[in-house]
């Protein structure tokens, strides 16, 4: 009887590549209503464009409303490269360069350490990606243009504040500042009622009290912080009492930044 040989075939399965994880970094500089509306857009945007695609697992959105000009302080940003240490991201999506960073040492900083540990950025206004070697060269470059951006925005904002100051527009967040408020055309209006708690924390220090007395004949009477607190702080006392804008007068430009970069 003739022997047959059999041979098994083990069945070969196409091999499929792991998901790429992606997140994205979104960042604003001020907390204005429409950079609220920006930073919201960012987000939905990046969290849609990851989760449709296939090939993508979504790790995560980073977002927050501060200055680009530093890396202190920015903790979602922080908290992003802790995330890149630990190898939980593959990929990071951006708007554009400057919302890494508007301070070329710091972007360069933040690139080495991202990229050389295999994980690609992606920049969608500028159109580029870390993954292609050119970029890799001209990065440096671009990071001083978003520098440059962030330094002609700063000469802009000083523009207009001297702009409007030689208008006689006061320059004040009236909306935290006890005793006014300010009309359709930008000027200083009193608010009797709030004027009435200011003159009495000026004639009690005139009568010789010190802060913590006037703090707590203010808490006595249930008289309220420009915030609606029933609590009184001896420093809030000291500004009011040092400050020029409750006698009446506006001086503009006391203090300046000389340099944007650290924003001393």
């Amino acid at each position: 009887m003739e022997m047959r040989t059999i041979r098994v075939i083990e069945p070969v399965f196409p091999t499929v590549p792991p998901l790429l994880r992606v997140a994205a970094y979104c960042r604003v500089s001020t907390e204005k209503e429409e950079q609220e509306c920006s930073l919201k857009t960012q987000i939905a945007h990046f969290s849609k464009l990851i989760c449709e695609n296939p090939a993508w697992e979504f790790s995560g959105i980073y977002a927050e409303q501060k200055s680009g000009t530093h890396i202190k302080g920015r903790h979602e940003l922080e908290r992003l490269l802790a995330d890149c240490r630990t190898k939980r991201i593959d990929m990071i999506l951006m708007k554009s360069i400057s919302r890494l960073s508007r301070n070329t040492l710091d972007a360069l900083t933040i690139y080495n350490e991202v990229v050389l540990r295999g994980i690609e950025l992606r920049f969608e206004l500028e159109n580029l990606s870390t993954n292609d070697k050119r970029v890799r060269k001209m990065f440096s470059t671009l990071a001083a243009v978003a520098q440059n951006e962030g330094w002609t925005r700063s000469e802009d904002v000083k523009w207009g504040m001297r702009h409007q100051a030689n208008k006689g527009k006061a320059i004040l967040n009236h909306n935290r500042f006890l005793g006014y408020t300010k009309d359709n055309a930008g000027h200083l209006v009193i608010v009797e009622d709030e004027a009435n708690v200011v003159r009495l924390i000026y004639s009690l220090y005139l009568e010789g009290k010190g802060y913590r007395q006037v703090k707590k004949h203010l808490e006595k009477n249930d008289i309220k912080t420009v915030g609606g607190k029933a609590e009184w702080s001896t420093s809030t006392i000291d500004r009011m009492l040092s400050n020029e804008k409750y006698v009446g007068l506006l001086i503009t430009q006391k203090t300046y930044v000389k340099d944007f970069l650290d924003g001393k």
